[in-house]
């Protein structure tokens, strides 16, 4: 199957400059092109990666993908999507994320092989261009009155726009055209809000190179969730790659809890299974939705991608512990991760009889409450009833010498931390 069509399956295509001819020379030729991500923060998010899956795509069909990081155009700030000045960061922080952004992407998408994804930093051709340079090389060849039509800039004309920001796409042309030259890059692709900037490219490769230079640009639709919500955040925020800001549980349990009418979507942009295995998932969906089959997979094959192997079957060794009440088989560690967003206590390692524990830390609000609930078997301390309102609670019960998990009745749940 042409990458193209693959693509097109999948609902991966929002815009193209030139469809049939990028048809065209993707049948006829192993191609490079190029994605990039400015260092905004030390971390992508999984909205970061939906670009990167489809250059891992192009990758897979025997084409030559190149990753740029902005660390020129992270000094400036795309105005892409946002109604207000972004703040700028100093030189240090943003070279302490292209650091950690370039040891994320190294580690999900650099292979061995002869089409191995590429990396380059934007840094390192921009900073050698002077301002007189800029302006008589580069502006030149911008029409202010396009610049304003573009919507990245339109959006941006009633809250005002900075020179610095308005100056972010003839940035990112150079990025196109720098790399057509010296990369034999001929294609971008991006988000739907990049389709001002990949135009921009287009114009400036064809003043400089001519009318007939072949280069295109590609954009991937803007990802809603069924209940049209933003894709990707959670009532805790974003779902990031760095395990220390979303623990691989977490991650896990994300995709796990797809909705039934988003998982198929979700399948065909972000994981390497076949169509005939999507569309046996996608059939389960209707005909077995209550075994959530598409989404345990969902789940399992993110997880491996972002994290590793072993990583998911520490998830899921979290998940099936908490679904089964076996608290005990956890480790101090797991305890954190799968308890990280329940009710959080601390108590001290001296030892207390549980009827004043559960009352001192808040856990219950009274004795008479404490004891009725030991008597009734509605109090379970990792996983195992307590019956015995005389029980002296210490530091001996806490996992690792970490944590005691408290479960009142059914479902609530308690982490308390001992200190």
């Amino acid at each position: 199957m042409n990458i193209i069509n693959e693509l097109e399956w999948r609902d991966a295509i929002n815009q193209q400059t030139d469809a049939e001819g990028l048809r065209e020379l993707t049948n006829e030729k192993s191609i490079s092109l190029y994605c990039g991500v400015d260092p905004t923060g030390d971390s992508m998010h999984i909205g970061h990666l939906i670009p990167f899956m489809v250059l891992k795509r192009f990758q897979l069909a025997g084409h030559r993908p190149v990753i740029l990081i902005g660390g020129a155009t992270g000094t400036i700030g795309d105005p892409s999507g946002r109604q207000s000045e972004r703040s700028l960061q100093t030189l240090d922080e943003i070279q302490a994320n292209v650091d950690a952004l370039t040891a994320q992407l190294k580690k999900l998408f650099l292979t061995e092989g002869d089409n191995q994804m590429r990396m380059v930093n934007n840094y390192d051709w921009t900073h050698k261009i002077n301002v007189i340079e800029f302006l008589r090389d580069y502006g030149k060849n911008f029409s202010i009155n396009t610049m304003l039509a573009k919507d990245v800039v339109s959006s941006r004309l009633d809250s005002g726009i900075s020179f610095t920001e308005f100056s972010y796409q003839i940035l990112q042309s150079l990025d196109y055209l720098h790399l057509y030259q010296h990369e034999d890059v001929q294609l971008q692709i991006g988000g739907s809000d990049q389709w001002g900037n990949i135009t921009s490219g287009l114009d400036l490769i064809r003043k400089k190179e001519g009318s007939e230079a072949k280069a295109f640009g590609l954009t991937i639709p803007l990802m809603l969730k069924a209940d049209g919500t933003k894709f990707g955040k959670t009532a805790g925020g974003a779902i990031w790659l760095d395990p220390n800001k979303t623990t691989p549980f977490e991650f896990y349990q994300f995709w796990a809890n797809t909705d039934d009418r988003d998982v198929v979507k979700y399948l065909k942009y972000f994981t390497f299974l076949s169509k005939e295995r999507i569309d046996e998932l996608a059939q389960k969906v209707e005909t077995e939705p209550h075994k959530r089959e598409a989404q345990i997979t969902l789940a399992e094959e993110m997880t491996r991608f972002v994290h590793s192997e072993e990583l998911l079957e520490q998830a899921k060794r979290i998940t099936a512990a908490l679904f089964s009440g076996d608290i005990k088989s956890l480790t101090a560690d797991e305890i954190e991760q799968g308890f990280k967003e329940m009710p959080t206590f601390e108590a001290t390692k001296e030892a207390k009889n549980i009827v004043d524990w559960l009352v001192d830390l808040g856990i219950v609000k009274s004795k008479r409450q404490a004891r009725e609930d030991i008597t009734n078997g509605a109090i379970s301390m990792n996983g195992e009833r307590v019956s015995d309102v005389g029980l002296e609670v210490s530091e001996e019960h806490a996992i690792g010498g970490r944590f005691i998990i408290i479960r009142k009745g059914k479902k609530n749940y308690s982490l308390v931390k001992m200190s």
